[in-house]
């Protein structure tokens, strides 16, 4: 488990910006079941998170016209049951952080693994997820 010191700045960013975490396993069920749209950003300490994931999230949200009814977040390495619950939710994308994912009445609609993250800017993840906003949310 990453050290809180090394976390929390992290988690901050996106729960400093309307994402509310997910800590627990029933949480993530609880929010997987909600009719609507729920965007959830697996977290990371990985330089690709900060570079491109966590601004490219929080660029979509604050510039897609459609945007999810629910900001959700949950930190690999550091809220363990949380984000091993929500891996089985994910299914069948297999274990990455970062990660993306959009869900529409408990369905998994759209997921950005790390592999389609890393070498990408910022903008081109939020014109990724605006997209799926315009079509799902």
């Amino acid at each position: 488990m990453y050290p809180a010191q090394i976390v929390i700045p992290m988690k901050e960013e996106l729960t400093g910006n309307g994402f509310e975490e997910m800590i627990t396993p029933e949480q993530v069920d609880e929010q997987i079941k909600k009719e609507g749209t729920t965007l959830i950003m697996v977290n990371s300490v990985c330089g690709c998170s900060a570079g491109s994931a966590r601004p490219g999230v929080l660029m979509a949200v604050a510039n897609g016209e459609k945007t999810p009814d629910y900001l959700k977040t949950s930190f690999a390495g550091f809220d363990i049951d949380a984000v091993k619950k929500l891996r089985e939710h994910l299914m069948p994308y297999p274990p990455s952080s970062p990660a993306i994912a959009l869900f529409k009445n408990g369905e998994l609609v759209h997921m950005i693994e790390r592999h389609q993250i890393e070498g990408r800017s910022a903008q081109m993840i939020a014109h990724n997820l605006i997209a799926a906003f315009n079509a799902y949310c």
